[in-house]
């Protein structure tokens, strides 16, 4: 019996038993592979039926030499290393897990939000380093009343804006995809990205990366922002202009900042946000527990079950367009060769 076989990309766990327990060892050839450039990606996954990725490239010249490729799964909620419209075109059903970390992301941007708040970081630092005084804290407002602003509207921040509610924050989100009667339902005011800048008193960033949210919050967005504003982003670091970022930081346009992504990651050891004491960062850590990791692994690898063993569309699907391409049936098939494009 001939095996499907399913390349890991690259992958930064210590094994990989929940894929294996997903992928079984008599159906499925598990292969790990530690890409980092699109040549070792061509190399390793050229005869793959199924690609897992993490943050290899899956551009479209990868794309192009994929042979056999029914369906490309992504650990996490973004595809941003992935080029959707080539995978489309070459028949490419590729799917994430966009519900595994919910609670998680919706947690660590409150986390932020409060530490930042009650100056949290300065004054544990403070303490360590042998000073006893509050004032080092000042100034500290209260957090009641306040206007939340999300950018982004999804279920991450829906659930973020339900955590502050018992805080006493009002909530304003923008988001162009999202209808009226859905926010209206949570008790959240749609705005325009300009609005929500301008009313704001903490701006907290959950937009996708893509083409058109790159840089969405660039020089003309702190430039309407208040004073005292806080921006937090546990989504992805280019959806914020960083150059931007820092000199509003530096000039004072904006009080301070919560990341836990920036532009480039690793953070480089003279990114000037490293030094400012109004700055707290985080190293992409917002998505993780034991049980969302599990739940991500878990749920990646049943994406390629789905194709490949039921021969349907993947729970997940980001590039539903490919159902113009691809006609999967809802049922179990017979053999791989049921499958048909």
């Amino acid at each position: 019996m001939q095996k499907w076989k399913v390349v890991v990309t690259d992958w930064e766990y210590s094994d990989l038993r929940y894929e294996e327990s997903v992928l079984d060892s008599e159906r499925f050839e598990l292969v790990p592979a530690q890409c980092r450039t699109e040549e070792e990606v061509i190399a390793a996954c050229r005869d793959a039926d199924a690609l897992i990725n993490q943050y290899a490239p899956i551009t479209s010249k990868v794309i192009d030499s994929l042979q056999k490729c029914r369906v490309i799964t992504r650990y996490g909620v973004g595809v941003n290393t992935i080029d959707l419209e080539a995978a489309t075109d070459s028949g490419i059903c590729v799917a994430n897990v966009p519900d595994y970390c919910m609670d998680e992301v919706s947690d660590h941007a409150l986390a932020l939000l409060l530490a930042w708040t009650r100056k949290v970081v300065v004054a544990n630092s403070h303490v360590k380093s042998g000073v006893w005084d509050y004032k080092v804290t000042q100034p500290i407002n209260r957090l009641r009343g306040k206007v939340l602003g999300l950018i982004g509207f999804g279920k991450i921040p829906q659930a973020l804006a339900e955590k502050v509610k018992p805080l006493g924050l009002r909530v304003i989100a923008h988001d162009p995809y999202v209808p009226q009667t859905l926010a209206q339902a949570k008790g959240v005011q749609l705005v325009s990205l300009d609005e929500l800048c301008r009313l704001a008193d903490f701006i907290s960033v959950h937009a996708p990366l893509t083409k058109e949210t790159k840089g969405m919050v660039g020089s003309e967005q702190f430039a309407a922002m208040k004073p005292h504003a806080v921006v937090i982003n546990t989504s992805r670091g280019p959806v914020i202009d960083e150059r931007a970022l820092i000199d509003a930081l530096r000039t004072g346009r904006i009080a301070g900042a919560a990341l836990d992504v920036v532009e480039r990651e690793p953070i480089s050891p003279d990114n000037p946000l490293l030094t400012m004491e109004q700055v707290i960062l985080t190293p992409h850590v917002a998505w993780y527990s034991e049980e969302s990791a599990a739940e991500m692994r878990t749920k990646a690898a049943m994406g390629v079950v789905d194709v490949l063993l039921y021969g349907k569309y993947p729970q997940y699907l980001v590039n539903t367009q490919v159902k113009e391409k691809v006609r999967l049936n809802e049922h179990g098939l017979a053999n791989r060769d049921a499958v048909e494009a």
